[in-house]
């Protein structure tokens, strides 16, 4: 299988949103390899270690946040 990986770390970003917490602070309970090309990208720090949790960078919130918006909700839509 050809997997775009781009894709597959843009959609990782915005759900790490799910597990935001203390500010800039989010779960870690992805799949590994795209959470090492995130940190690669400056996006989240580095996963490796003892810590639940990744901190995003600046750039990284911003974008998880775009993200997000663009793939999991509905524009427009009235409630």
């Amino acid at each position: 299988m050809d997997m775009e990986t781009d894709r597959i770390d843009d959609a990782v970003l915005a759900l790490l949103l799910l597990g935001r917490h203390d500010g800039a602070r989010a779960w870690k309970g992805f799949d590994w390899q795209a959470m090492n090309r995130l940190h690669e990208k400056g996006l989240i720090s580095d996963p490796r270690g003892k810590a639940k949790s990744v901190i995003f960078s600046e750039e990284g919130l911003r974008r998880a946040e775009a993200l997000f918006a663009k793939l999991f909700t509905r524009e427009g839509e009235n409630p």
